[in-house]
């Protein structure tokens, strides 16, 4: 499915809404399979601003629903709203995750992240201890890179400034420079030309996990419910 088509097509409804906070965007979209499943995680993309919202991500959950996942999608404050960027995203993220294990009674959950969301998951790994798991779709698995890039016309000085003048920043944000807790799985189209792959070549070589690399692939194949659940069933048997 092409980007304007992910972006805009109809996505199927939530079972529920729940806050993990009192911001407006610190809430959770859940699904419920029909009979208990685990529990998977969800954290959007859109270079972690404000105009990109939770929207397009349910189609994915939708479909992990139907294979009998329980489903949360993460929404979090982000750059350009009060309290989004820097530290404010970091703890949503965290927090909404363990919100999303506790409001479902499970233990633990796979967390899955696509894009900017990828970067989360994989800083998620190495801390949460709720983090079963994660898939990286497209992620930007390399903040200071990002930076180097000038990936979508400052991203990741947006979100938490140059790592010149903020170097403790980038220490505690960078998973390209942070140990795992969780094994991992990164999928990356080789011609995605909005986070090339080397940010997940990269990432791998510095801290491990597996690299699927999807030859012709965008941005965008790496959502797709039928390139997503197959790995996902490969990561519960780790």
């Amino acid at each position: 499915m092409a980007e304007s088509e992910i972006l805009t097509s109809p996505t199927p409804p939530a079972d529920e809404r729940v806050a993990y906070g009192d911001a407006p965007s610190q809430f959770a979209d859940f699904r419920y399979p029909a009979a208990a499943g685990p529990l998977a995680v969800m954290i959007h993309g859109g270079f972690w601003r404000v105009r990109y919202d939770l929207t397009h991500a349910g189609r994915l959950c939708a479909a992990l629903t139907r294979a009998g996942y329980a489903t949360a999608n993460l929404e979090y404050r982000r750059a350009g709203e009060p309290g989004g960027g820097g530290r404010g995203t970091f703890d949503d993220v965290e927090a909404g995750v363990e919100f999303a294990c506790r409001h479902t009674g499970a233990s633990d959950a796979i967390v899955i992240g696509h894009s900017a969301g990828g970067h989360l998951a994989l800083w998620l790994a190495s801390r949460s201890p709720r983090v079963a798991g994660v898939i990286a779709l497209g992620p930007v698995a390399g903040l200071r890179l990002a930076y180097e890039q000038n990936l979508s016309n400052g991203a990741a000085a947006e979100l938490i400034g140059s790592p010149e003048e903020f170097p403790e920043r980038y220490a505690f944000a960078d998973p390209c420079r942070l140990s795992a807790l969780a094994p991992r799985i990164l999928l990356h189209g080789t011609a995605d030309d909005i986070v090339p792959i080397v940010h997940s070549r990269e990432y791998v070589k510095a801290q491990g996990g597996e690299l699927v690399e999807l030859a012709g692939g965008d941005h965008f194949v790496v959502i797709e419910p039928e390139v997503v659940l197959p790995q996902l069933a490969k990561l519960r048997c780790v």
